[in-house]
């Protein structure tokens, strides 16, 4: 019996390696002028802050990491943190006010539990309690990925922290070496993960400034018709990152106009739940658990599957739900339908894109809908209680989508 290409298995093969028209390219400049014209693209004045405050920042986690060296009697001179950053901001196709993820990597003597979290003097969170400029510190020590939020300079910044196997960071870390997951438990892969899959697929994109016009494209519109959460079951910025990340592998040569066009159309005929992938997923003598849709697994019941192309491998799209799979569908089908009429469009003319990106008119759409108001005594129980419900928002649409149509 004959053994599958996994090429052909995984669709890694282009579809169109063609070269771009000039109409192709002027269809692309009228594409990014939009989503200028639509506040997309962070002024110049906000981005040298966010490089000020990544400084501030940095400077911060090394004399935090010094001072947590010296209380447990080690040596300080060689004391090192590594910050880094991911998602969005990284991808380079954040907006203005957009939040900064970011990660810290420590050595193994600084711990999670006792020096990143508490209010003891040594820990990070008191440390940033205590730094002028920053505010409104939302530390969330039992979520899926343990973090710190909070604006410094009125900049959001989602903080995460691993700590490696090591008792010396190298001056020169490279996080896409394997190596690095060695003897770390499960949050800190996850905290690993972010940078590991944004730093790969921008490895894999053949043209990243193709790659991020067509993102910042495909986030404006999940945004504008009402899909763009993960944590309800819909779309992610990393989903969307790797569904776009795909398109331009197709269309290696494709300017940003048509990967945009061609996503739309390929997702509204993609056989969900066939996986999207970008590279063939590794195996490792780490032995992390990677996707796995076998027959009777966990991850055989994904509806929507959409996977991380970095080591361990796992479905990014996992909160999918039968009701927010068939509006994404229902969407991505009326998309498609707008783009293949922009494919008519007589040479010299320009394409009217504001047909493709219109909001939703979600309060004429529906005749029945459930407000949920969250109160609490002060601001901080707010934040923890508003958190609780919002990840409980996934379970009662689970519960309602057996009775009616939900959205």
């Amino acid at each position: 019996m004959a053994v599958a290409d996994p090429n052909d298995v995984y669709l890694l093969r282009p579809l169109n390696n063609s070269l771009p028209s000039a109409e192709d390219k002027r269809h692309s400049a009228e594409l990014e002028q939009f989503l200028r014209d639509a506040g997309l693209y962070e002024p110049d004045e906000d981005a040298y802050l966010r490089q000020e405050v990544l400084g501030l920042f940095y400077e911060l986690t090394q004399t935090w990491v010094k001072g947590v060296c010296r209380k447990k009697n080690l040596n300080v001179e060689d004391a090192r943190a590594h910050v880094y950053t991911f998602g969005s901001y990284r991808l380079g196709v954040h907006g203005p006010g957009a939040d900064m993820d970011t990660l810290v990597v420590g050595p193994r003597y600084v711990l999670r539990d006792s020096d990143f979290f508490g209010s003891e003097k040594h820990c990070l969170e008191y440390m940033l309690s205590q730094t002028p400029d920053i505010t409104d510190i939302q530390p969330v020590p039992d979520a899926f990925v343990p973090m710190i939020g909070i604006k410094y300079k009125g900049v959001q910044i989602d903080i995460l922290y691993a700590s490696l196997a090591m008792q010396t960071l190298p001056e020169q870390l490279d996080l896409s070496n394997h190596a690095v997951l060695r003897g770390c438990d499960e949050p800190t892969v996850r905290a690993l993960n972010g940078c590991r899959v944004t730093d790969t697929m921008l490895k894999l994109v053949p043209r990243q400034e193709v790659f991020r016009t067509a993102l910042r494209a495909v986030k404006h519109w999940a945004s504008l018709r009402g899909i763009s959460s993960n944590v309800t079951g819909y779309l992610g910025g990393v989903n969307l990152a790797i569904m776009v990340a795909k398109i331009c592998q197709l269309y290696p040569r494709a300017e940003a106009s048509t990967v945009l066009l061609k996503f739309f159309i390929l997702l509204k005929a993609w056989p969900w739940p066939r996986a999207i992938h970008l590279r063939i997923p590794e195996e490792h003598s780490l032995g992390l658990p990677v996707w796995d849709p076998r027959p009777g697994t966990r991850d055989s019941l994904a509806l929507m599957p959409v996977i991380t192309p970095a080591y361990p491998a796992m479905n990014s799209l996992y909160n999918v739900q039968r009701s927010t799979l068939e509006v994404m569908t229902e969407e991505f089908a009326a998309a498609a339908d707008v783009c293949t009429s922009f494919l008519h469009c007589p040479p010299g003319k320009p394409i009217e894109w504001s047909r493709l990106f219109t909001p939703v008119p979600f309060f004429t759409q529906h005749s029945f809908y459930i407000q949920l108001e969250v109160s609490a005594d002060s601001e901080g129980d707010l934040v923890l209680w508003d958190g609780w419900v919002s990840s409980r928002i996934r379970r009662l649409v689970r519960n309602l989508e057996d009775h009616v149509r939900v959205r």
